[in-house]
């Protein structure tokens, strides 16, 4: 049998795993300094923002866009008013390629 070398962890809810006391005091005095974000890619500069507050709303036109499921499920499982994010998302690559112009 062929390996792939993964390692599969699957969470019981029921059964989570358990801390010792020294683990808990280890979390407890972490600083957030000491915290490494190192794999973590950054955030765009301007961060997400409501983008009523940057277009009123009777700017907005309602169209049929078809998109993979796969850029839907992302943003809908960033939660409500993910159309929005979506729309951010389109803004900053017009304002992106505005620029390069």
């Amino acid at each position: 049998m062929k390996t792939t070398g993964t390692v599969r962890f699957r969470l019981d809810p029921l059964h989570p795993p358990t801390m010792t006391e020294e683990e808990m005091q280890a979390l407890r005095d972490l600083c957030d300094e000491d915290i490494d974000y190192s794999d973590i890619p950054p955030l765009p500069r301007t961060g997400w923002r409501r983008v009523s507050d940057l277009i009123p709303a009777e700017n907005k036109q309602q169209i049929t866009l078809r998109l993979d499921a796969d850029v839907i499920a992302f943003f809908r499982g960033t939660g409500r008013r993910y159309q929005s994010r979506i729309n951010a998302a389109l803004r900053d690559y017009v304002n992106a390629q505005k620029k390069a112009v």
